[in-house]
């Protein structure tokens, strides 16, 4: 019977909530809460299978891996924590998971662009500070309407449409941006430049992955392209967008403001200016948390091991 160990089971099932009998089915199940750098070479040791969650896996640890080790399984969809060459080198394969949280992270997505519309953070905050003069003066802050503003998608994949589809349900024109080209029948939905992107949404939401060419793919170059009264939304990665131009845009006024599920380095340090800015929501990278997501990733994860050991891997990154 195959042995898979599940290295920090903790960053998954941090409320002990989570059914792992999927996999647990499929051979000897060990699973750890986590597990640090020193930890990780003795914990593998005779495991064919290994499921990490966004754990850093460079290129001298794959390399160091026991020769039992035959697969990596990424319990997620973005991968950058695993050195693929040093694990095509060793000849570990290595799959994702993609797709178990499209739902939920388009819904945050719309609601970071609900709440800015409607400045929800920066009232709710106004309160706790016991600041109650939007309901005695007029309405001090900004409150719009999202039906006829348009919306830029960076990255066009499955979250990307997710987002498309519910932004269109409350009536926003689209301008997407990704990799490839595309034409949609809908001539409220346009493929365009990033540069176009940019200069014409009034709110712009990154799906992209983070790679090599996506790293700081929005500096202070391409903030400067973004109308002042537009907001930036980011539930991808952290890295895509160079934080401290994007702190000095906020700050300046270049740009109206910003809702960010996932920061570079996370956790933000805690005297981060973002944290007491009025045009900023910040949440600690929840896209992915809910539970419905987290246990639909198990049994993802679950299928990718069974279709590994029937000799048909699945989801398999290079």
């Amino acid at each position: 019977m195959e042995k898979i160990v599940f290295l920090n089971s903790g960053k998954v099932d941090f409320d002990k909530g989570l059914d792992f009998s999927s996999i647990a089915a499929l051979g000897t199940f060990t699973h750890y809460k986590e597990s640090n750098q020193e930890e990780i070479l003795t914990r593998v040791e005779g495991y064919q299978v290994v499921i990490t969650k966004e754990l850093p896996m460079d290129g001298a640890l794959i390399r160091s891996l026991p020769p039992s080790v035959k697969l990596i399984c990424e319990a997620g969809t973005g991968y950058n924590n695993i050195d693929l060459d040093a694990a095509k080198e060793k000849g570990v394969l290595v799959c994702n998971i993609p797709g178990y949280s499209t739902g939920a992270v388009a819904q945050l997505a719309m609601t970071m662009v609900l709440n800015l519309a409607s400045s929800m953070a920066h009232q709710q905050r106004m309160i706790q500070q016991n600041d109650y003069t939007n309901f005695t003066r007029h309405l001090q802050v900004p409150h719009f309407e999202v039906e006829g503003k348009t919306l830029g998608i960076i990255g066009s994949g499955s979250i990307g449409q997710q987002v498309i589809k519910t932004a269109r349900a409350l009536g926003m024109k689209i301008l997407a941006n990704s990799r490839r080209p595309r034409v949609y029948e809908d001539p409220d939905i346009q493929w365009v430049s990033l540069e176009d992107l940019l200069k014409n949404s009034d709110f712009v939401s990154i799906h992209c992955p983070l790679t090599q060419e996506t790293r700081h793919l929005i500096d202070q170059e391409k903030l400067s392209l973004m109308k002042p009264t537009a907001f930036i939304i980011n539930t991808s990665r952290g890295p895509i967008i160079k934080e401290t131009d994007l702190i000095k845009a906020l700050q300046q006024g270049i740009i109206a403001g910003a809702g960010l599920d996932v920061q570079d380095p996370e956790p933000p340090e805690t005297n981060n200016p973002m944290f007491q800015m009025k045009n900023v929501i910040l949440t600690p990278h929840i896209g992915w948390k809910c539970f419905e997501s987290r246990q639909r990733l198990i049994e993802l994860v679950a299928g990718n091991i069974a279709g590994f050991l029937k000799g048909a891997p699945i989801n398999v990154v290079k």
